[in-house]
């Protein structure tokens, strides 16, 4: 049994337990874990996927049971983004409370990445950009690709984890290729477009457009486009309605009661990844839902 001295020498102490075959992994050479805020917990969740042990992650919005509008940043947010090597925004106008974050604490060694950027959208697109496995895919790389820089140390496993968390995109690519080869060109309609990008994967003709975003913009609707919202439900116009589930809006739940007594398949979908379940496992569920709602 080896007695250590505790006030030894580093470089003696590493001799010592070389000789003795123990491996050691003083604190001084530990790498610091690389710091991610990530504004919504599904960016955190991939950062964390491809992160693993080098990095801690805070996602800020992480509460599937909150309207992710009406979020207010607390001053612990805004310590947490001030201590960040790395901030994953999504953009397109969804979290604009995080750029005021990063005027007031600015960090030129910082890296903000902007998930809209990368995939080109900009004000005024339809902001629920996760629903679109590609866009998602694209985020993971350039993650990678700026976690590597910050740790250069580690990109090996950056790399590694990167070409895993693609792989497993792959079963859902497939899932969501068999289901546009079985439901492409139907009519659909939504309370909101949160689910947009997903329908258009499925080949899926989204309905009623004005009324979804103004519902989004927490505006009324226009008299015509609630007219033609329940014109495509009580006529069965649309094989599907999909609803903002983490939302709560009177006029979107008026138009989920009429589908219902018309009989037309009601399903929902949330902005905020659920608790205890991946991206994947989440991406999976709403296309489960669908195939549910919508059978051979």
């Amino acid at each position: 049994m080896f007695r250590l001295i505790a006030h030894a020498h580093p470089q003696r102490l590493l001799a010592f337990a070389a000789a003795a075959g123990l491996v050691l992994a003083p604190a001084w050479a530990r790498a610091t874990p690389v710091s991610v805020v990530a504004a919504e917990n599904f960016y955190g969740d991939v950062a964390r996927q491809i992160g693993g042990a080098d990095v801690t992650v805070t996602s800020i919005l992480s509460n599937p049971d909150q309207d992710p509008h009406l979020f207010e940043a607390s001053p612990s947010v805004a310590r947490a983004i001030s201590g960040a090597k790395i901030v994953v925004a999504s953009g397109a106008d969804y979290d604009p409370w995080i750029q005021k974050l990063l005027d007031a604490a600015r960090n030129p060694d910082r890296k903000v990445i902007v998930v809209a950027d990368l995939a080109g959208k900009k004000s005024g697109d339809n902001p629920h950009l996760w629903y679109d496995i590609t866009i998602m895919a694209a985020f993971a790389k350039a993650f990678a690709g700026d976690l590597a820089a910050a740790d250069p140390a580690h990109q090996v496993d950056y790399a590694r984890r990167l070409a895993q968390f693609e792989d497993s995109l792959k079963p859902i690519k497939t899932k969501i290729a068999a289901l546009h080869a079985r439901l492409a060109g139907r009519a659909v309609t939504a309370t909101e477009p949160v689910f947009g990008y997903m329908l258009d994967a499925l080949g899926l003709t989204s309905r009623n457009q004005g009324f979804q975003i103004a519902v989004m913009n927490n505006t009324e609707p226009s008299a015509a486009d609630v007219g033609k919202f329940e014109d495509d439900l009580k006529n069965h116009k649309v094989v599907l309605l999909v609803y903002n589930s983490q939302a709560s809006d009177p006029i979107a739940e008026r138009m989920q009661t009429l589908a219902k007594q018309s009989g037309v398949p009601v399903i929902g979908a949330t902005e905020t990844e659920p608790r205890e379940t991946s991206y994947q496992q989440w991406m999976v569920r709403e296309l489960d839902a669908v195939d549910r709602a919508l059978p051979k």
